[in-house]
């Protein structure tokens, strides 16, 4: 049964350039239409996936703290009227760390986020105009400042391995960022995504991305630094003191069942994969006809559950429990991993194994995607 809720705001003020998130750029949007699109798409998820009291809410984007605190409170309100929420219910809120937005955390926090999310991305203003980011670092600085002040949690995030950066520059970036306290953080290597504008100034060679080894070094670093401050890494890009880890975020990366609505939300529940219609007006339009906003849904076999599984799981520094996972789906452990591999990564000190939980090893991580396409087997992966 779900017992989380994603709620997909997909406004944005302006497209970052390496963004390849369902945003979208409009004039004007009406909220009260909005506030009851997301009402009904809320509903519908509701009657289909029963009412097992909440542990967490997260609304993503976009850039949901453009979102009119009362239309958030709202939400929440019909949330928990539908599904109750679990005590300590997580509530988080994506946000950019502009003064205007600022401006709203009180009321948000009145409404009952008790966790933020903010894209600083960088530190200094020359970064930032790289980055395509509205806000300069100054006022980004303030905003966490303000978010600190009203919010239980706090969680920013920064990209690293940027043309030209030095692993001199990235060190001394990373101190001030842990200096500031913070719970979390999420540190993303920048990555070029198709489709982005990125993309299309590397081709053209406007810039060219940082090599291998370099990035290499840069996530070693960033792992020691955040472990040696006691933020250690518990998912590959993620960082959090012992029990502020995102508790949403481990509901995808741990496979259990999820709702999301909005445009181009996601979901999973009871073997069931959920999309909504990527486009605002496409998902207003659906919701016009069926009173919901899917797209497409589609019963999931075992055996496409058991290999999404096991990829999300092993981001983990936990890893996964092949005992559980091959009981989960009817399957045997030998269909879920390839033991073979499986030894010889371990021998080389990329794998480790306790049991029947298996796990990426520090030293492994750096190696993810090569070693999840070896671990586990091809006709997972093809399901």
């Amino acid at each position: 049964m779900a017992r989380a809720l994603y709620i997909h705001w997909p406004f944005c003020l302006a497209k970052c350039p390496y963004c390849d998130f369902n945003s979208h750029v409009r004039d004007q949007v009406d909220h009260a239409l909005w506030q009851e699109g997301l009402l009904a798409d809320m509903r519908h998820e509701h009657a289909v996936a029963g009412g097992e009291p909440l542990d967490s809410i997260f609304f993503g984007g976009g850039t949901p703290s453009l979102m009119p605190p009362a239309l958030v409170a709202r939400l929440l309100q019909e949330a928990a009227a539908l599904w109750g929420f679990a005590p300590g219910i997580e509530i988080t809120l994506e946000g950019n760390p502009s003064s205007v937005e600022a401006a709203n955390y009180a009321a948000l926090a009145a409404a009952g986020v008790n966790r933020v999310s903010l894209g600083l991305q960088a530190l200094d203003d020359d970064t930032l105009r790289f980055l395509g980011r509205l806000h300069d670092a100054q006022e980004g600085l303030k905003a966490l400042e303000v978010a600190q002040q009203h919010f239980q949690r706090v969680s920013f995030d920064l990209i690293y391995a940027r043309p030209g950066q030095t692993l001199a520059s990235w060190r001394r970036e990373l101190e001030r960022a842990l200096s500031f306290g913070t719970g979390h953080l999420s540190l993303y290597q920048l990555t070029i995504e198709p489709g982005t504008r990125f993309e299309t100034m590397v081709r053209k060679g406007d810039f060219t991305p940082l090599d291998e080894d370099a990035c290499a070094d840069m996530f070693a670093l960033t792992r020691a630094m955040t472990s040696a401050a006691g933020l250690p890494a518990y998912e590959i890009s993620n960082h959090a003191r012992l029990g502020e880890e995102s508790r949403h975020n481990l509901t995808y990366w741990r496979y259990q069942d999820y709702c999301g609505i909005g445009p181009g939300a996601h979901g999973r529940r009871s073997g069931v994969a959920t999309v909504r219609h990527r486009k605002p007006e496409n998902w207003l339009g659906s919701l016009e006809r069926a009173r919901h906003g899917i797209a497409e849904e589609r019963v999931l076999g075992a055996a496409e559950q058991a290999s999404e599984a096991m990829l999300m799981g092993l981001r983990l520094r936990e890893g996964v429990d092949l005992g559980e996972m091959a009981s989960r789906f009817g399957m045997a452990e030998a269909q879920l991993c390839n033991a073979a591999k499986a030894r010889f990564y371990e021998q080389q000190g990329f794998v480790w194994r306790q049991g029947s939980r298996l796990g990426v090893t520090e030293q492994g991580m750096v190696l993810l995607d090569t070693l999840l396409g070896e671990l586990v087997p091809e006709q997972l992966v093809e399901g």
